[in-house]
């Protein structure tokens, strides 16, 4: 089994709930996992994991938080490559494009996305959970 990292930042709540999920999704397969808020997260702790779920709602003009999480994955970005890679969060308005370009970042730094990438309207209803616990599940 592998150590599974999630990491996450959260305004509102929302994306909290899903981070929450994807460790039932982790734990439900036996794997040993950590929820980490993403200022506590960093380079160094990469190779102690396997896998990573790194969750972001849209701020802005559909962007990851800006002054947390967007520093944070930017200096773990380009060494993602071999690891078991999931992203996820939660937006309120347009159509989900700062995942489409979240995706995209994750595939250039090499990680390997294990599940489509995972966007949930506001608050994240029973549906979205599940798929969150079948995220968290993937990983391991």
């Amino acid at each position: 089994m592998g150590k599974v990292a999630v990491v996450y930042w959260s305004g509102t709540g929302n994306t909290e709930a899903m981070a929450n999920a994807v460790v039932e999704g982790v734990k439900s397969k036996g794997g040993e996992v950590d929820l980490i808020f993403s200022d506590d997260f960093g380079p160094s702790q990469l190779n102690d994991y396997d896998a990573i779920a790194f969750g972001c709602p849209a701020m802005g003009n559909e962007v990851l938080e800006e002054s947390s999480f967007e520093p944070m994955f930017e200096s773990v970005e380009g060494n993602l490559g071999g690891k078991k890679i999931a992203i996820f969060g939660s937006y309120e308005w347009n159509d989900g494009q700062w995942m489409r370009d979240w995706e995209e970042r994750v595939k250039g730094g090499m990680g390997n996305l294990v599940y489509p990438a995972l966007a949930a309207y506001d608050n994240p209803d029973d549906d979205a959970l599940a798929k969150c616990r079948e995220l968290g599940a993937a990983l391991v």
